[in-house]
């Protein structure tokens, strides 16, 4: 048996018991006390955390911290009061979530997403990378840990580079070790790759050869690292292995870290060092030209030659480069021939004109010549500014011109005094022999023959013509009468005067007679009206045949007392038996007839047809109700906008006349097209173009009342009203009444109209350009015109005639035609408006010729004032958003 302890031993036993006990309590004590540390520190990290956490049991959020309550716009109570499928975006993508991310939970792994979609208390979208793991993957119900970081700016940020990238307009590539990593679509494009067919490859593909590639890789590459950008212009190979100039600029990511690489970006700039190297060749070919000129040839600035020519030098007896910098005034022999001359040269930069006189001139060594000097200014805006001057040494020709001079002075003196001695003693013998024969001739002549074109007559004409109807009668022959009318010749009459008009009527006598056949006859009926009687005549066509060749006579100006003249015929014909087998049938038929052809556009013929009585008939109510149509208040303008083609915005309002009948006719709008004519013809078109200048100011003004935009008006002048004496009087009248800026009214002026009264024209267009107006040409490539004439008018736009803009896309003549009137154009320093512009593609072809503006039913037809008020509200709110 064991023995039993004794005393002393229990005794120690329980003191060292309880010695045990104590340090066991002190060790728990420890352990709770790191505990609690240990959970406030945890708190604390959660409570200061950078990204959102978390705690979700199935369905419910358990806690979080308070960066997720602040990325998500919730309160702490709010927040957990919410189920997490409140927080998605949808609930479609909390359940895509929910599919995802368990199956890696429930398998103790690490849920991640990149970006996932949550929706803020304000309803909008934050973007955030989340990651997920599951307290105690065994059991569901013990819940979830989520953090989630925010990325919706970095993501954003994304977007914004990625559509940078994708919508750049120039070529851009990112390489690492001249390994192409990245590039946009504008690179593929430029070098013919496909989306992605480059990654990967060397950038030796897009260089001509290894040497290239190596040499630029030697100069590039050392300046990128010491962090500067390089840019260069080199030759660069497409996949297709053409060629294209390419203007490179490259920048490394971090110039400490190279290895992280570099972005390229490239520019096609093919076309523009081809426009480049042809502008190089012209300036050097411009310089061959002026250096071998036979002119000289100088730039004047501020009193000064800024260069000049080698001709230049050698008529002033200067050494090469000795007249640059060399005072005008050092080229005149005295000051007072240099004070004329710079007097006479102001004058004419002045008034827009080219300055051309003869001067006596000094050379170096003193000797003087004349000089025949012709200059114009680089701007005619600038009447200071810039001017070129063509130098000709014309003393030669002077000394000549005044020997022959003085010689023909001498044989005139001689001639005339042996002419009277002669004329003495003839004149009694040939007296009594020419009285009697011209009286007879008078006699005749009065009777049967127009006495100022010496033409047959009305008489002798009806004679000529039953004498031809009666043959045709019995030969069973054909015969044809063409009556033919001067378009617009009262215009010319009136302007000009009647003895230039009685000049032109004899002028166009003549070419009709050299037209026609021998036994054809030409007579004039009085005024402007002839007729051409054609005996035996074969048809129709041989009728075309001679009114061709009328109106190809007609083509050719008249010269007359310093005036091109430009004239027209309208023609009309019938036929016998076709038409009438009567004189007065015949004739009223050609008259009819001729009507027609003017109701067509003049310039033309036309063969009768019987619709043609009902279009006279037509004609002649119109004429009656006109002559009261502007009393009755019957006339109204339209307005069709005139568009700026770099900007398409509103840039002018063009005005057109129409003339709605009254009520017993419907109200109908009739087509300017058939009143106008009649207007012009009957000299109301005075009157009435007046009406429309007043009530388009009117109109312009009360827009500016109600706060529209003023935009410039274009207003038409007919070549009747232009040339009336009272027109400046007229404008400057209705200027002043209705207050209007001068610089909104612009006038529009045919070509024709322009180029038939030379001086009388230019003194016009002046005045009205001295009141602030502005002049455009109408209708321009139309008529005949001078660029003489052209060049000295004060005038600021030009209109491209409809004719030339219908067929621009298909006719390669009339964009011939465009580019041509472009051209020219430019070079005087005018602006160009298209009319017609019906479709995108000569809207595109117009912009690309480099005209200024359009207008036509591409845009707007002509709009009553109503409606073009809105045009003027629209482009008000244009301006306004820009």
């Amino acid at each position: 048996m064991d023995r039993l302890p004794s005393k002393h031993a229990l005794v120690a036993g329980l003191a060292t018991a309880g010695a045990a006990a104590q340090a066991q309590a002190k060790g728990a004590d420890l352990e709770q006390e790191l505990l609690h540390v240990a959970l406030r520190e945890q708190h604390a990290i959660l409570e200061n955390a950078p990204v959102g956490i978390a705690f979700t049991l199935p369905g419910q959020f358990k806690s979080c911290n308070p960066r997720i309550c602040e990325m998500l716009g919730y309160s702490y109570a709010e927040l957990c009061r919410l189920r997490p499928v409140d927080i998605f975006a949808t609930p479609e993508a909390y359940h895509v979530l929910v599919q995802e991310a368990y199956p890696v939970l429930a398998g103790g792994g690490l849920y991640e997403k990149g970006e996932q979609p949550f929706r803020r208390r304000d309803g909008s979208i934050m973007w955030a990378r989340l990651r997920g793991r599951a307290v105690d993957p065994n059991a569901r119900e013990a819940g979830t840990i989520w953090i989630a970081e925010d990325v919706t700016d970095a993501r954003q940020a994304l977007l914004e580079v990625q559509a940078i990238m994708n919508n750049a307009t120039v070529g851009i590539m990112y390489t690492r070790n001249r390994v192409i990593h990245r590039y946009n679509p504008a690179f593929g494009r430029m070098f013919g790759y496909r989306d992605g067919e480059a990654l990967g490859r060397s950038t030796r593909i897009v260089y001509p050869d290894d040497a290239s590639f190596q040499e630029f890789g030697t100069t590039a590459y050392p300046q990128l690292a010491q962090g500067l950008p390089y840019r260069a212009e080199t030759e660069l190979v497409r996949k297709d292995g053409s060629r294209i100039w390419g203007q490179l600029n490259g920048y490394l990511f971090n110039p400490d870290d190279p290895e992280l690489g570099a972005i390229w970006m490239f520019e096609d700039r093919t076309r523009e060092r081809h426009d480049e190297i042809q502008l190089r060749n012209a300036l050097m070919e411009n310089r061959a030209i002026l250096d071998n000129a036979v002119l000289g040839i100088a730039v004047v600035e501020s009193g000064v030659t800024l260069h000049c020519n080698s001709k230049m030098e050698e008529l002033f007896g200067s050494p090469a480069g000795g007249m640059d910098g060399t005072p005008v005034r050092a080229l005149y022999p005295d000051e007072g021939a240099w004070r004329t001359a710079r007097a006479d040269t102001l004058r004419s930069f002045g008034t827009g004109q080219v300055h051309t006189a003869e001067y006596r001139m000094a050379r170096r060594d003193g000797t003087l010549f004349w000089a025949r000097l012709s200059g114009r200014l680089f701007d005619m805006a600038d009447k200071a500014g810039r001017s070129v001057w063509m130098i000709d040494d014309v003393t030669s020709q002077r000394e000549a011109a005044d020997a022959i001079r003085r010689a023909r002075d001498e044989l005139e003196i001689r001639v005339a005094a042996r002419t009277a001695e002669l004329a003495g003693a003839n004149a009694l013998l040939q007296e009594e022999i020419a009285e009697r024969r011209q009286a007879e001739a008078r006699v005749h002549h009065m009777a049967y023959y127009d006495s100022l074109t010496r033409l047959p007559n009305r008489v002798l004409l009806s004679d000529r013509l039953d004498c031809a109807l009666r043959a045709a009668h019995r030969n069973g022959q054909r015969l044809a009468v063409m009556f033919l009318d001067l378009d617009r010749f009262k215009t010319i009459n009136d302007s000009l005067g009647h003895a230039i008009g009685d000049q032109l009527l004899r002028e166009v006598g003549r070419r009709l007679c050299e037209s026609v056949r021998e036994s054809d006859t030409v007579a004039r009926l009085g005024g402007d009206e002839f007729v051409v009687l054609l005996p035996d005549v074969g048809g129709p066509d041989e009728c075309a045949l001679v009114g061709d060749k009328i109106i190809d006579a007609l083509a050719t100006p008249f010269p007359l007392e310093g005036h091109s003249l430009h004239i027209t015929p309208s023609i009309g014909i019938c036929l016998c038996p076709d038409d009438g087998n009567d004189v007065d049938t015949l004739m009223r038929h050609a008259d009819a007839a001729m009507y027609h052809a003017k109701a067509l556009g003049r310039n033309n013929y036309q063969f009768f047809d019987q619709r043609m009585n009902q279009a006279a008939a037509r004609r002649f109510e119109l004429e009656s109700n006109l002559r009261g149509a502007l009393a009755r208040g019957e006339f109204e303008l339209h307005y069709q906008p005139i568009i700026s083609t770099a900007t398409r915005r509103l840039h002018a309002l063009e005005v057109l006349l129409r003339w709605r009948r009254g009520a017993q006719f419907d109200n109908v709008l009739v087509g300017p097209d058939e009143f106008i004519p009649i207007l012009e013809e009957n000299g109301m078109i005075v009157t009435v173009g007046e009406w429309v200048i007043r009530t388009a100011c009117e109109q312009s003004m009360a827009w500016q009342a109600l706060g529209l935009p003023a935009v410039p008006l274009a207003i038409n002048l007919s070549a009747r009203q232009f040339m009336h004496d009272g027109l400046v009087e007229s404008i400057r009248g209705i200027v002043g009444a209705t207050g209007i800026d001068p610089a909104l009214v612009e006038f529009e002026i045919t070509e024709t109209a322009l180029m038939q009264h030379g001086g009388q024209t230019l003194d016009t267009l002046r005045q009205i350009n001295g009141m602030g107006m502005r002049v455009s040409i109408d209708d321009f490539g139309t008529g005949y015109s001078s660029l003489a004439y052209l060049k000295r008018f004060p005038v600021r736009k030009i209109k491209i005639d409809r004719a030339f803009v219908r067929e621009l896309e298909a006719s390669s003549e009339d964009r011939a035609i465009v580019a041509a009137v472009m051209a020219l154009a430019n070079s005087l320093q005018l602006s160009v408006v298209a009319e017609g512009v019906e479709t995108e593609g000569q809207y595109a072809l117009l912009g690309g010729y480099g005209c200024q503006y359009a207008q036509g039913y591409l845009f707007a037809r002509p709009l009553p004032a109503s409606d073009a008020a809105r045009l003027l509200v629209d482009s008000a709110l244009d301006a306004i958003t820009g």
